[in-house]
């Protein structure tokens, strides 16, 4: 498995090209080979890949708005081809599908998409948060979405943190979604004055000789630090992470 970094962490750092050029080249030097596009600034997607390209960086997968999945499906694969890329992702449901009564629209409405995406030779990817882990009549959010789209349709961007503060067992749900987790998102938990915070890969409370030998035995191919709130420099603690992930096997 390849680590790489969730380009939202660096959120502030990616709004203007001059910005992307000297951030991506900070995540070079800290030993990433791949990124995933996310919260970035307007830059056409030729000149994103090749600024990746000159530091050595594969674009693995994006978060695209949902609205342009939809409406310009097309446009967005074509784009996913520039960058080299062949996950699509969202970040997380659109609020009008998070309603009992409104959920199973978010299968119909995303089908389409979903199938073009997978025609082109790409796969649609769905990140989680916590309230997938809630109920939604007999099941919860997470098994309608499994149950709404094939393997080959809908893959699950699962977020090690997102699972643990829903209340659900990380590993358990690594195994449920085996075969369907090709790029995941890795996030520790750590306890601090007993509230739940978001802390560097190491530094948490979570399993990860199990979490990793899991995604390992689901067919995971990139594991992407994430931290969406730090302290301090966003770089150190993905550089912290790196250090982590390098010292156990995992580059």
């Amino acid at each position: 498995m390849i680590t790489g970094a969730q380009l939202y962490t660096i959120r502030q750092y990616i709004q203007t090209e001059p910005d992307i050029e000297r951030s991506m080249k900070r995540i070079a030097d800290i030993g990433y080979k791949t990124v995933q596009i996310s919260a970035i600034g307007k830059i056409a997607p030729e000149r994103l890949r090749e600024i990746c390209d000159q530091n050595g960086l594969k674009i693995v997968l994006t978060h695209t708005p949902p609205d342009r999945i939809l409406f310009e499906t097309d446009a967005v694969i074509k784009e996913h081809d520039i960058l080299g890329c062949d996950y699509i992702g969202i970040g997380g449901m659109p609020d009008m599908y998070r309603m009992y009564d409104w959920v199973e629209m978010f299968g119909i409405d995303f089908r389409e998409p979903a199938k073009k995406i997978a025609a082109a030779g790409k796969l649609f990817m769905y990140h989680n948060h916590d309230f997938e882990f809630g109920r939604f009549g007999s099941k919860n959010l997470i098994e309608h979405l499994v149950g709404m789209f094939g393997p080959d349709e809908l893959g699950f961007t699962l977020d090690t943190y997102w699972v643990q503060a829903g209340g659900a067992d990380v590993i358990q749900w690594i195994n449920k979604l085996s075969g369907r987790l090709p790029v995941v998102h890795l996030k520790d938990m750590a306890m601090v004055s007993r509230e739940r915070k978001m802390a560097p890969i190491g530094s948490g409370n979570l399993n990860w000789t199990g979490i990793f030998d899991a995604f390992a035995k689901a067919g995971t191919k990139y594991m992407m630090v994430e931290q969406d709130i730090c302290d301090g420099s966003p770089f150190d603690a993905l550089k912290s992470s790196y250090e982590f992930l390098a010292g156990a096997g995992y580059r």
